[in-house]
């Protein structure tokens, strides 16, 4: 995906000419994935239709139908589609050239329309839950416009970084979407907040060199198995020293390996990857100029984030967490896409998942 400053910066919506100061960074970016195979539009197109009717062919299996469950499966179905196409070859360029920093605040307004069609074909709309909602999506907006003119790195981006990371980790979810009985609530708070960071940060800010794309270049299977590997032999051997994890295979459940994969992929690792590394670190690096500063806070910050993860303060996931941020965020430096370190990411998970039992 070529990086988002080749989209003009004279543009109606923007105004002035922004710093370019990120301009060598933004070249590397777009040297790095020239010889990548992405994506395309109507293959995505493809993968959700895929996914999305999969979904609902399962939920019909299980015994969901009526109305709810058709509003349910429209939102999903919109807040997966915007998390994928967003990934496709040329759609962020597309959209910022179309509609500036508009096409974020569009993206806004479309994401609190999917809650409503959530909320009154569920029968569960109460006004305090739609503020909370409209709060959510127009408070990271507020804060791109107030940054319009200032490079990645200003004070309104990690505000919103952090704002997104705590809506996820601490929101209400279960009151937010309480249909069907709260099972559905972390997944949906994760697809709102990355539609919202996403219209915020690719859109409105055109934040470069992200790397929120579905690609593959030359030499990834070595940084993302090899990564995962010397992971994999730190890891396991520290989580049992430190009493953290112990070898309890889970051999009945592998026949979910598959949908547990990619669960795992698309609603936990592939969010985190995008939060940590294709903007956190990528901002952390363009602020200090450095861009090993920003990989090790990056990673500090990721590991610090899992304090509350299974008791607090739980130290033990902290340090695991921390080695596992370096190791994400090497492959992020490697490739210059969140997808080779969200691989990763999930085979750790997932592997831990069916491998391993936490103490």
């Amino acid at each position: 995906m070529p990086p988002l400053s080749t989209v003009a910066p004279t543009s109606p919506f923007f105004g002035a000419p922004r710093s370019t100061s990120w301009l060598p960074l933004a070249v590397r970016y777009n040297s790095a994935l020239a010889a990548t195979r992405h994506v395309g539009p109507l293959a995505m197109l493809g993968i959700w239709a895929t996914l999305c009717f999969g979904g609902g062919l399962y939920a019909s299996w299980l015994g969901y139908g009526g109305r709810g469950f058709a509003a349910t499966l429209t939102t999903f179905a919109f807040y997966f589609g915007v998390l994928l196409l967003f990934a496709a070859r040329g759609v962020p360029e597309f959209l910022s050239t179309r509609f500036g920093a508009g096409g974020g605040y569009l993206l806004g307004m479309a994401a609190t329309l999917g809650y409503l069609i959530y909320a009154f074909g569920t029968n569960t709309f109460a006004f305090s839950r739609a503020a909370a909602i409209t709060a959510l999506v127009c408070f990271p907006l507020a804060l791109a416009a107030s940054a319009q003119r200032q490079p990645p790195g200003a004070w309104q981006d990690y505000v919103t970084i952090a704002g997104v990371w705590a809506a996820v980790k601490f929101s209400p979810s279960h009151w937010i979407w309480p249909f069907p009985g709260g099972r559905l609530a972390y997944v949906f708070t994760v697809l709102l907040c990355v539609n919202v960071a996403l219209g915020t940060f690719l859109l409105a800010r055109r934040f470069p060199g992200a790397g929120y794309s579905i690609a593959w270049g030359r030499r990834w299977g070595l940084y993302v198995g090899g990564s995962f590997v010397l992971f994999a032999s730190i890891a396991i051997p520290l989580g049992t020293i430190l009493h953290f994890v112990q070898f309890a295979p889970r051999w009945a459940q592998w026949k979910t390996l598959p949908f547990l994969t990619l669960a795992v992929l698309c609603f936990t690792a592939w969010p985190e990857e995008f939060l940590f590394r294709g903007l956190l670190q990528n901002v952390l690096a363009r602020s200090t100029k450095s861009e090993l500063a920003g990989w090790w806070t990056a990673s500090v910050l990721f590991g610090f984030s899992h304090i509350t993860n299974l008791g607090f303060p739980n130290w033990r996931y902290v340090i695991l967490a921390l080695i596992a941020g370096l190791f994400y965020g090497w492959v992020w430096r490697k490739t210059e896409s969140i997808f080779a370190s969200a691989i990763v990411h999930a085979l750790v998970d997932v592997l831990w998942h069916f491998l391993f039992r936490t103490l």
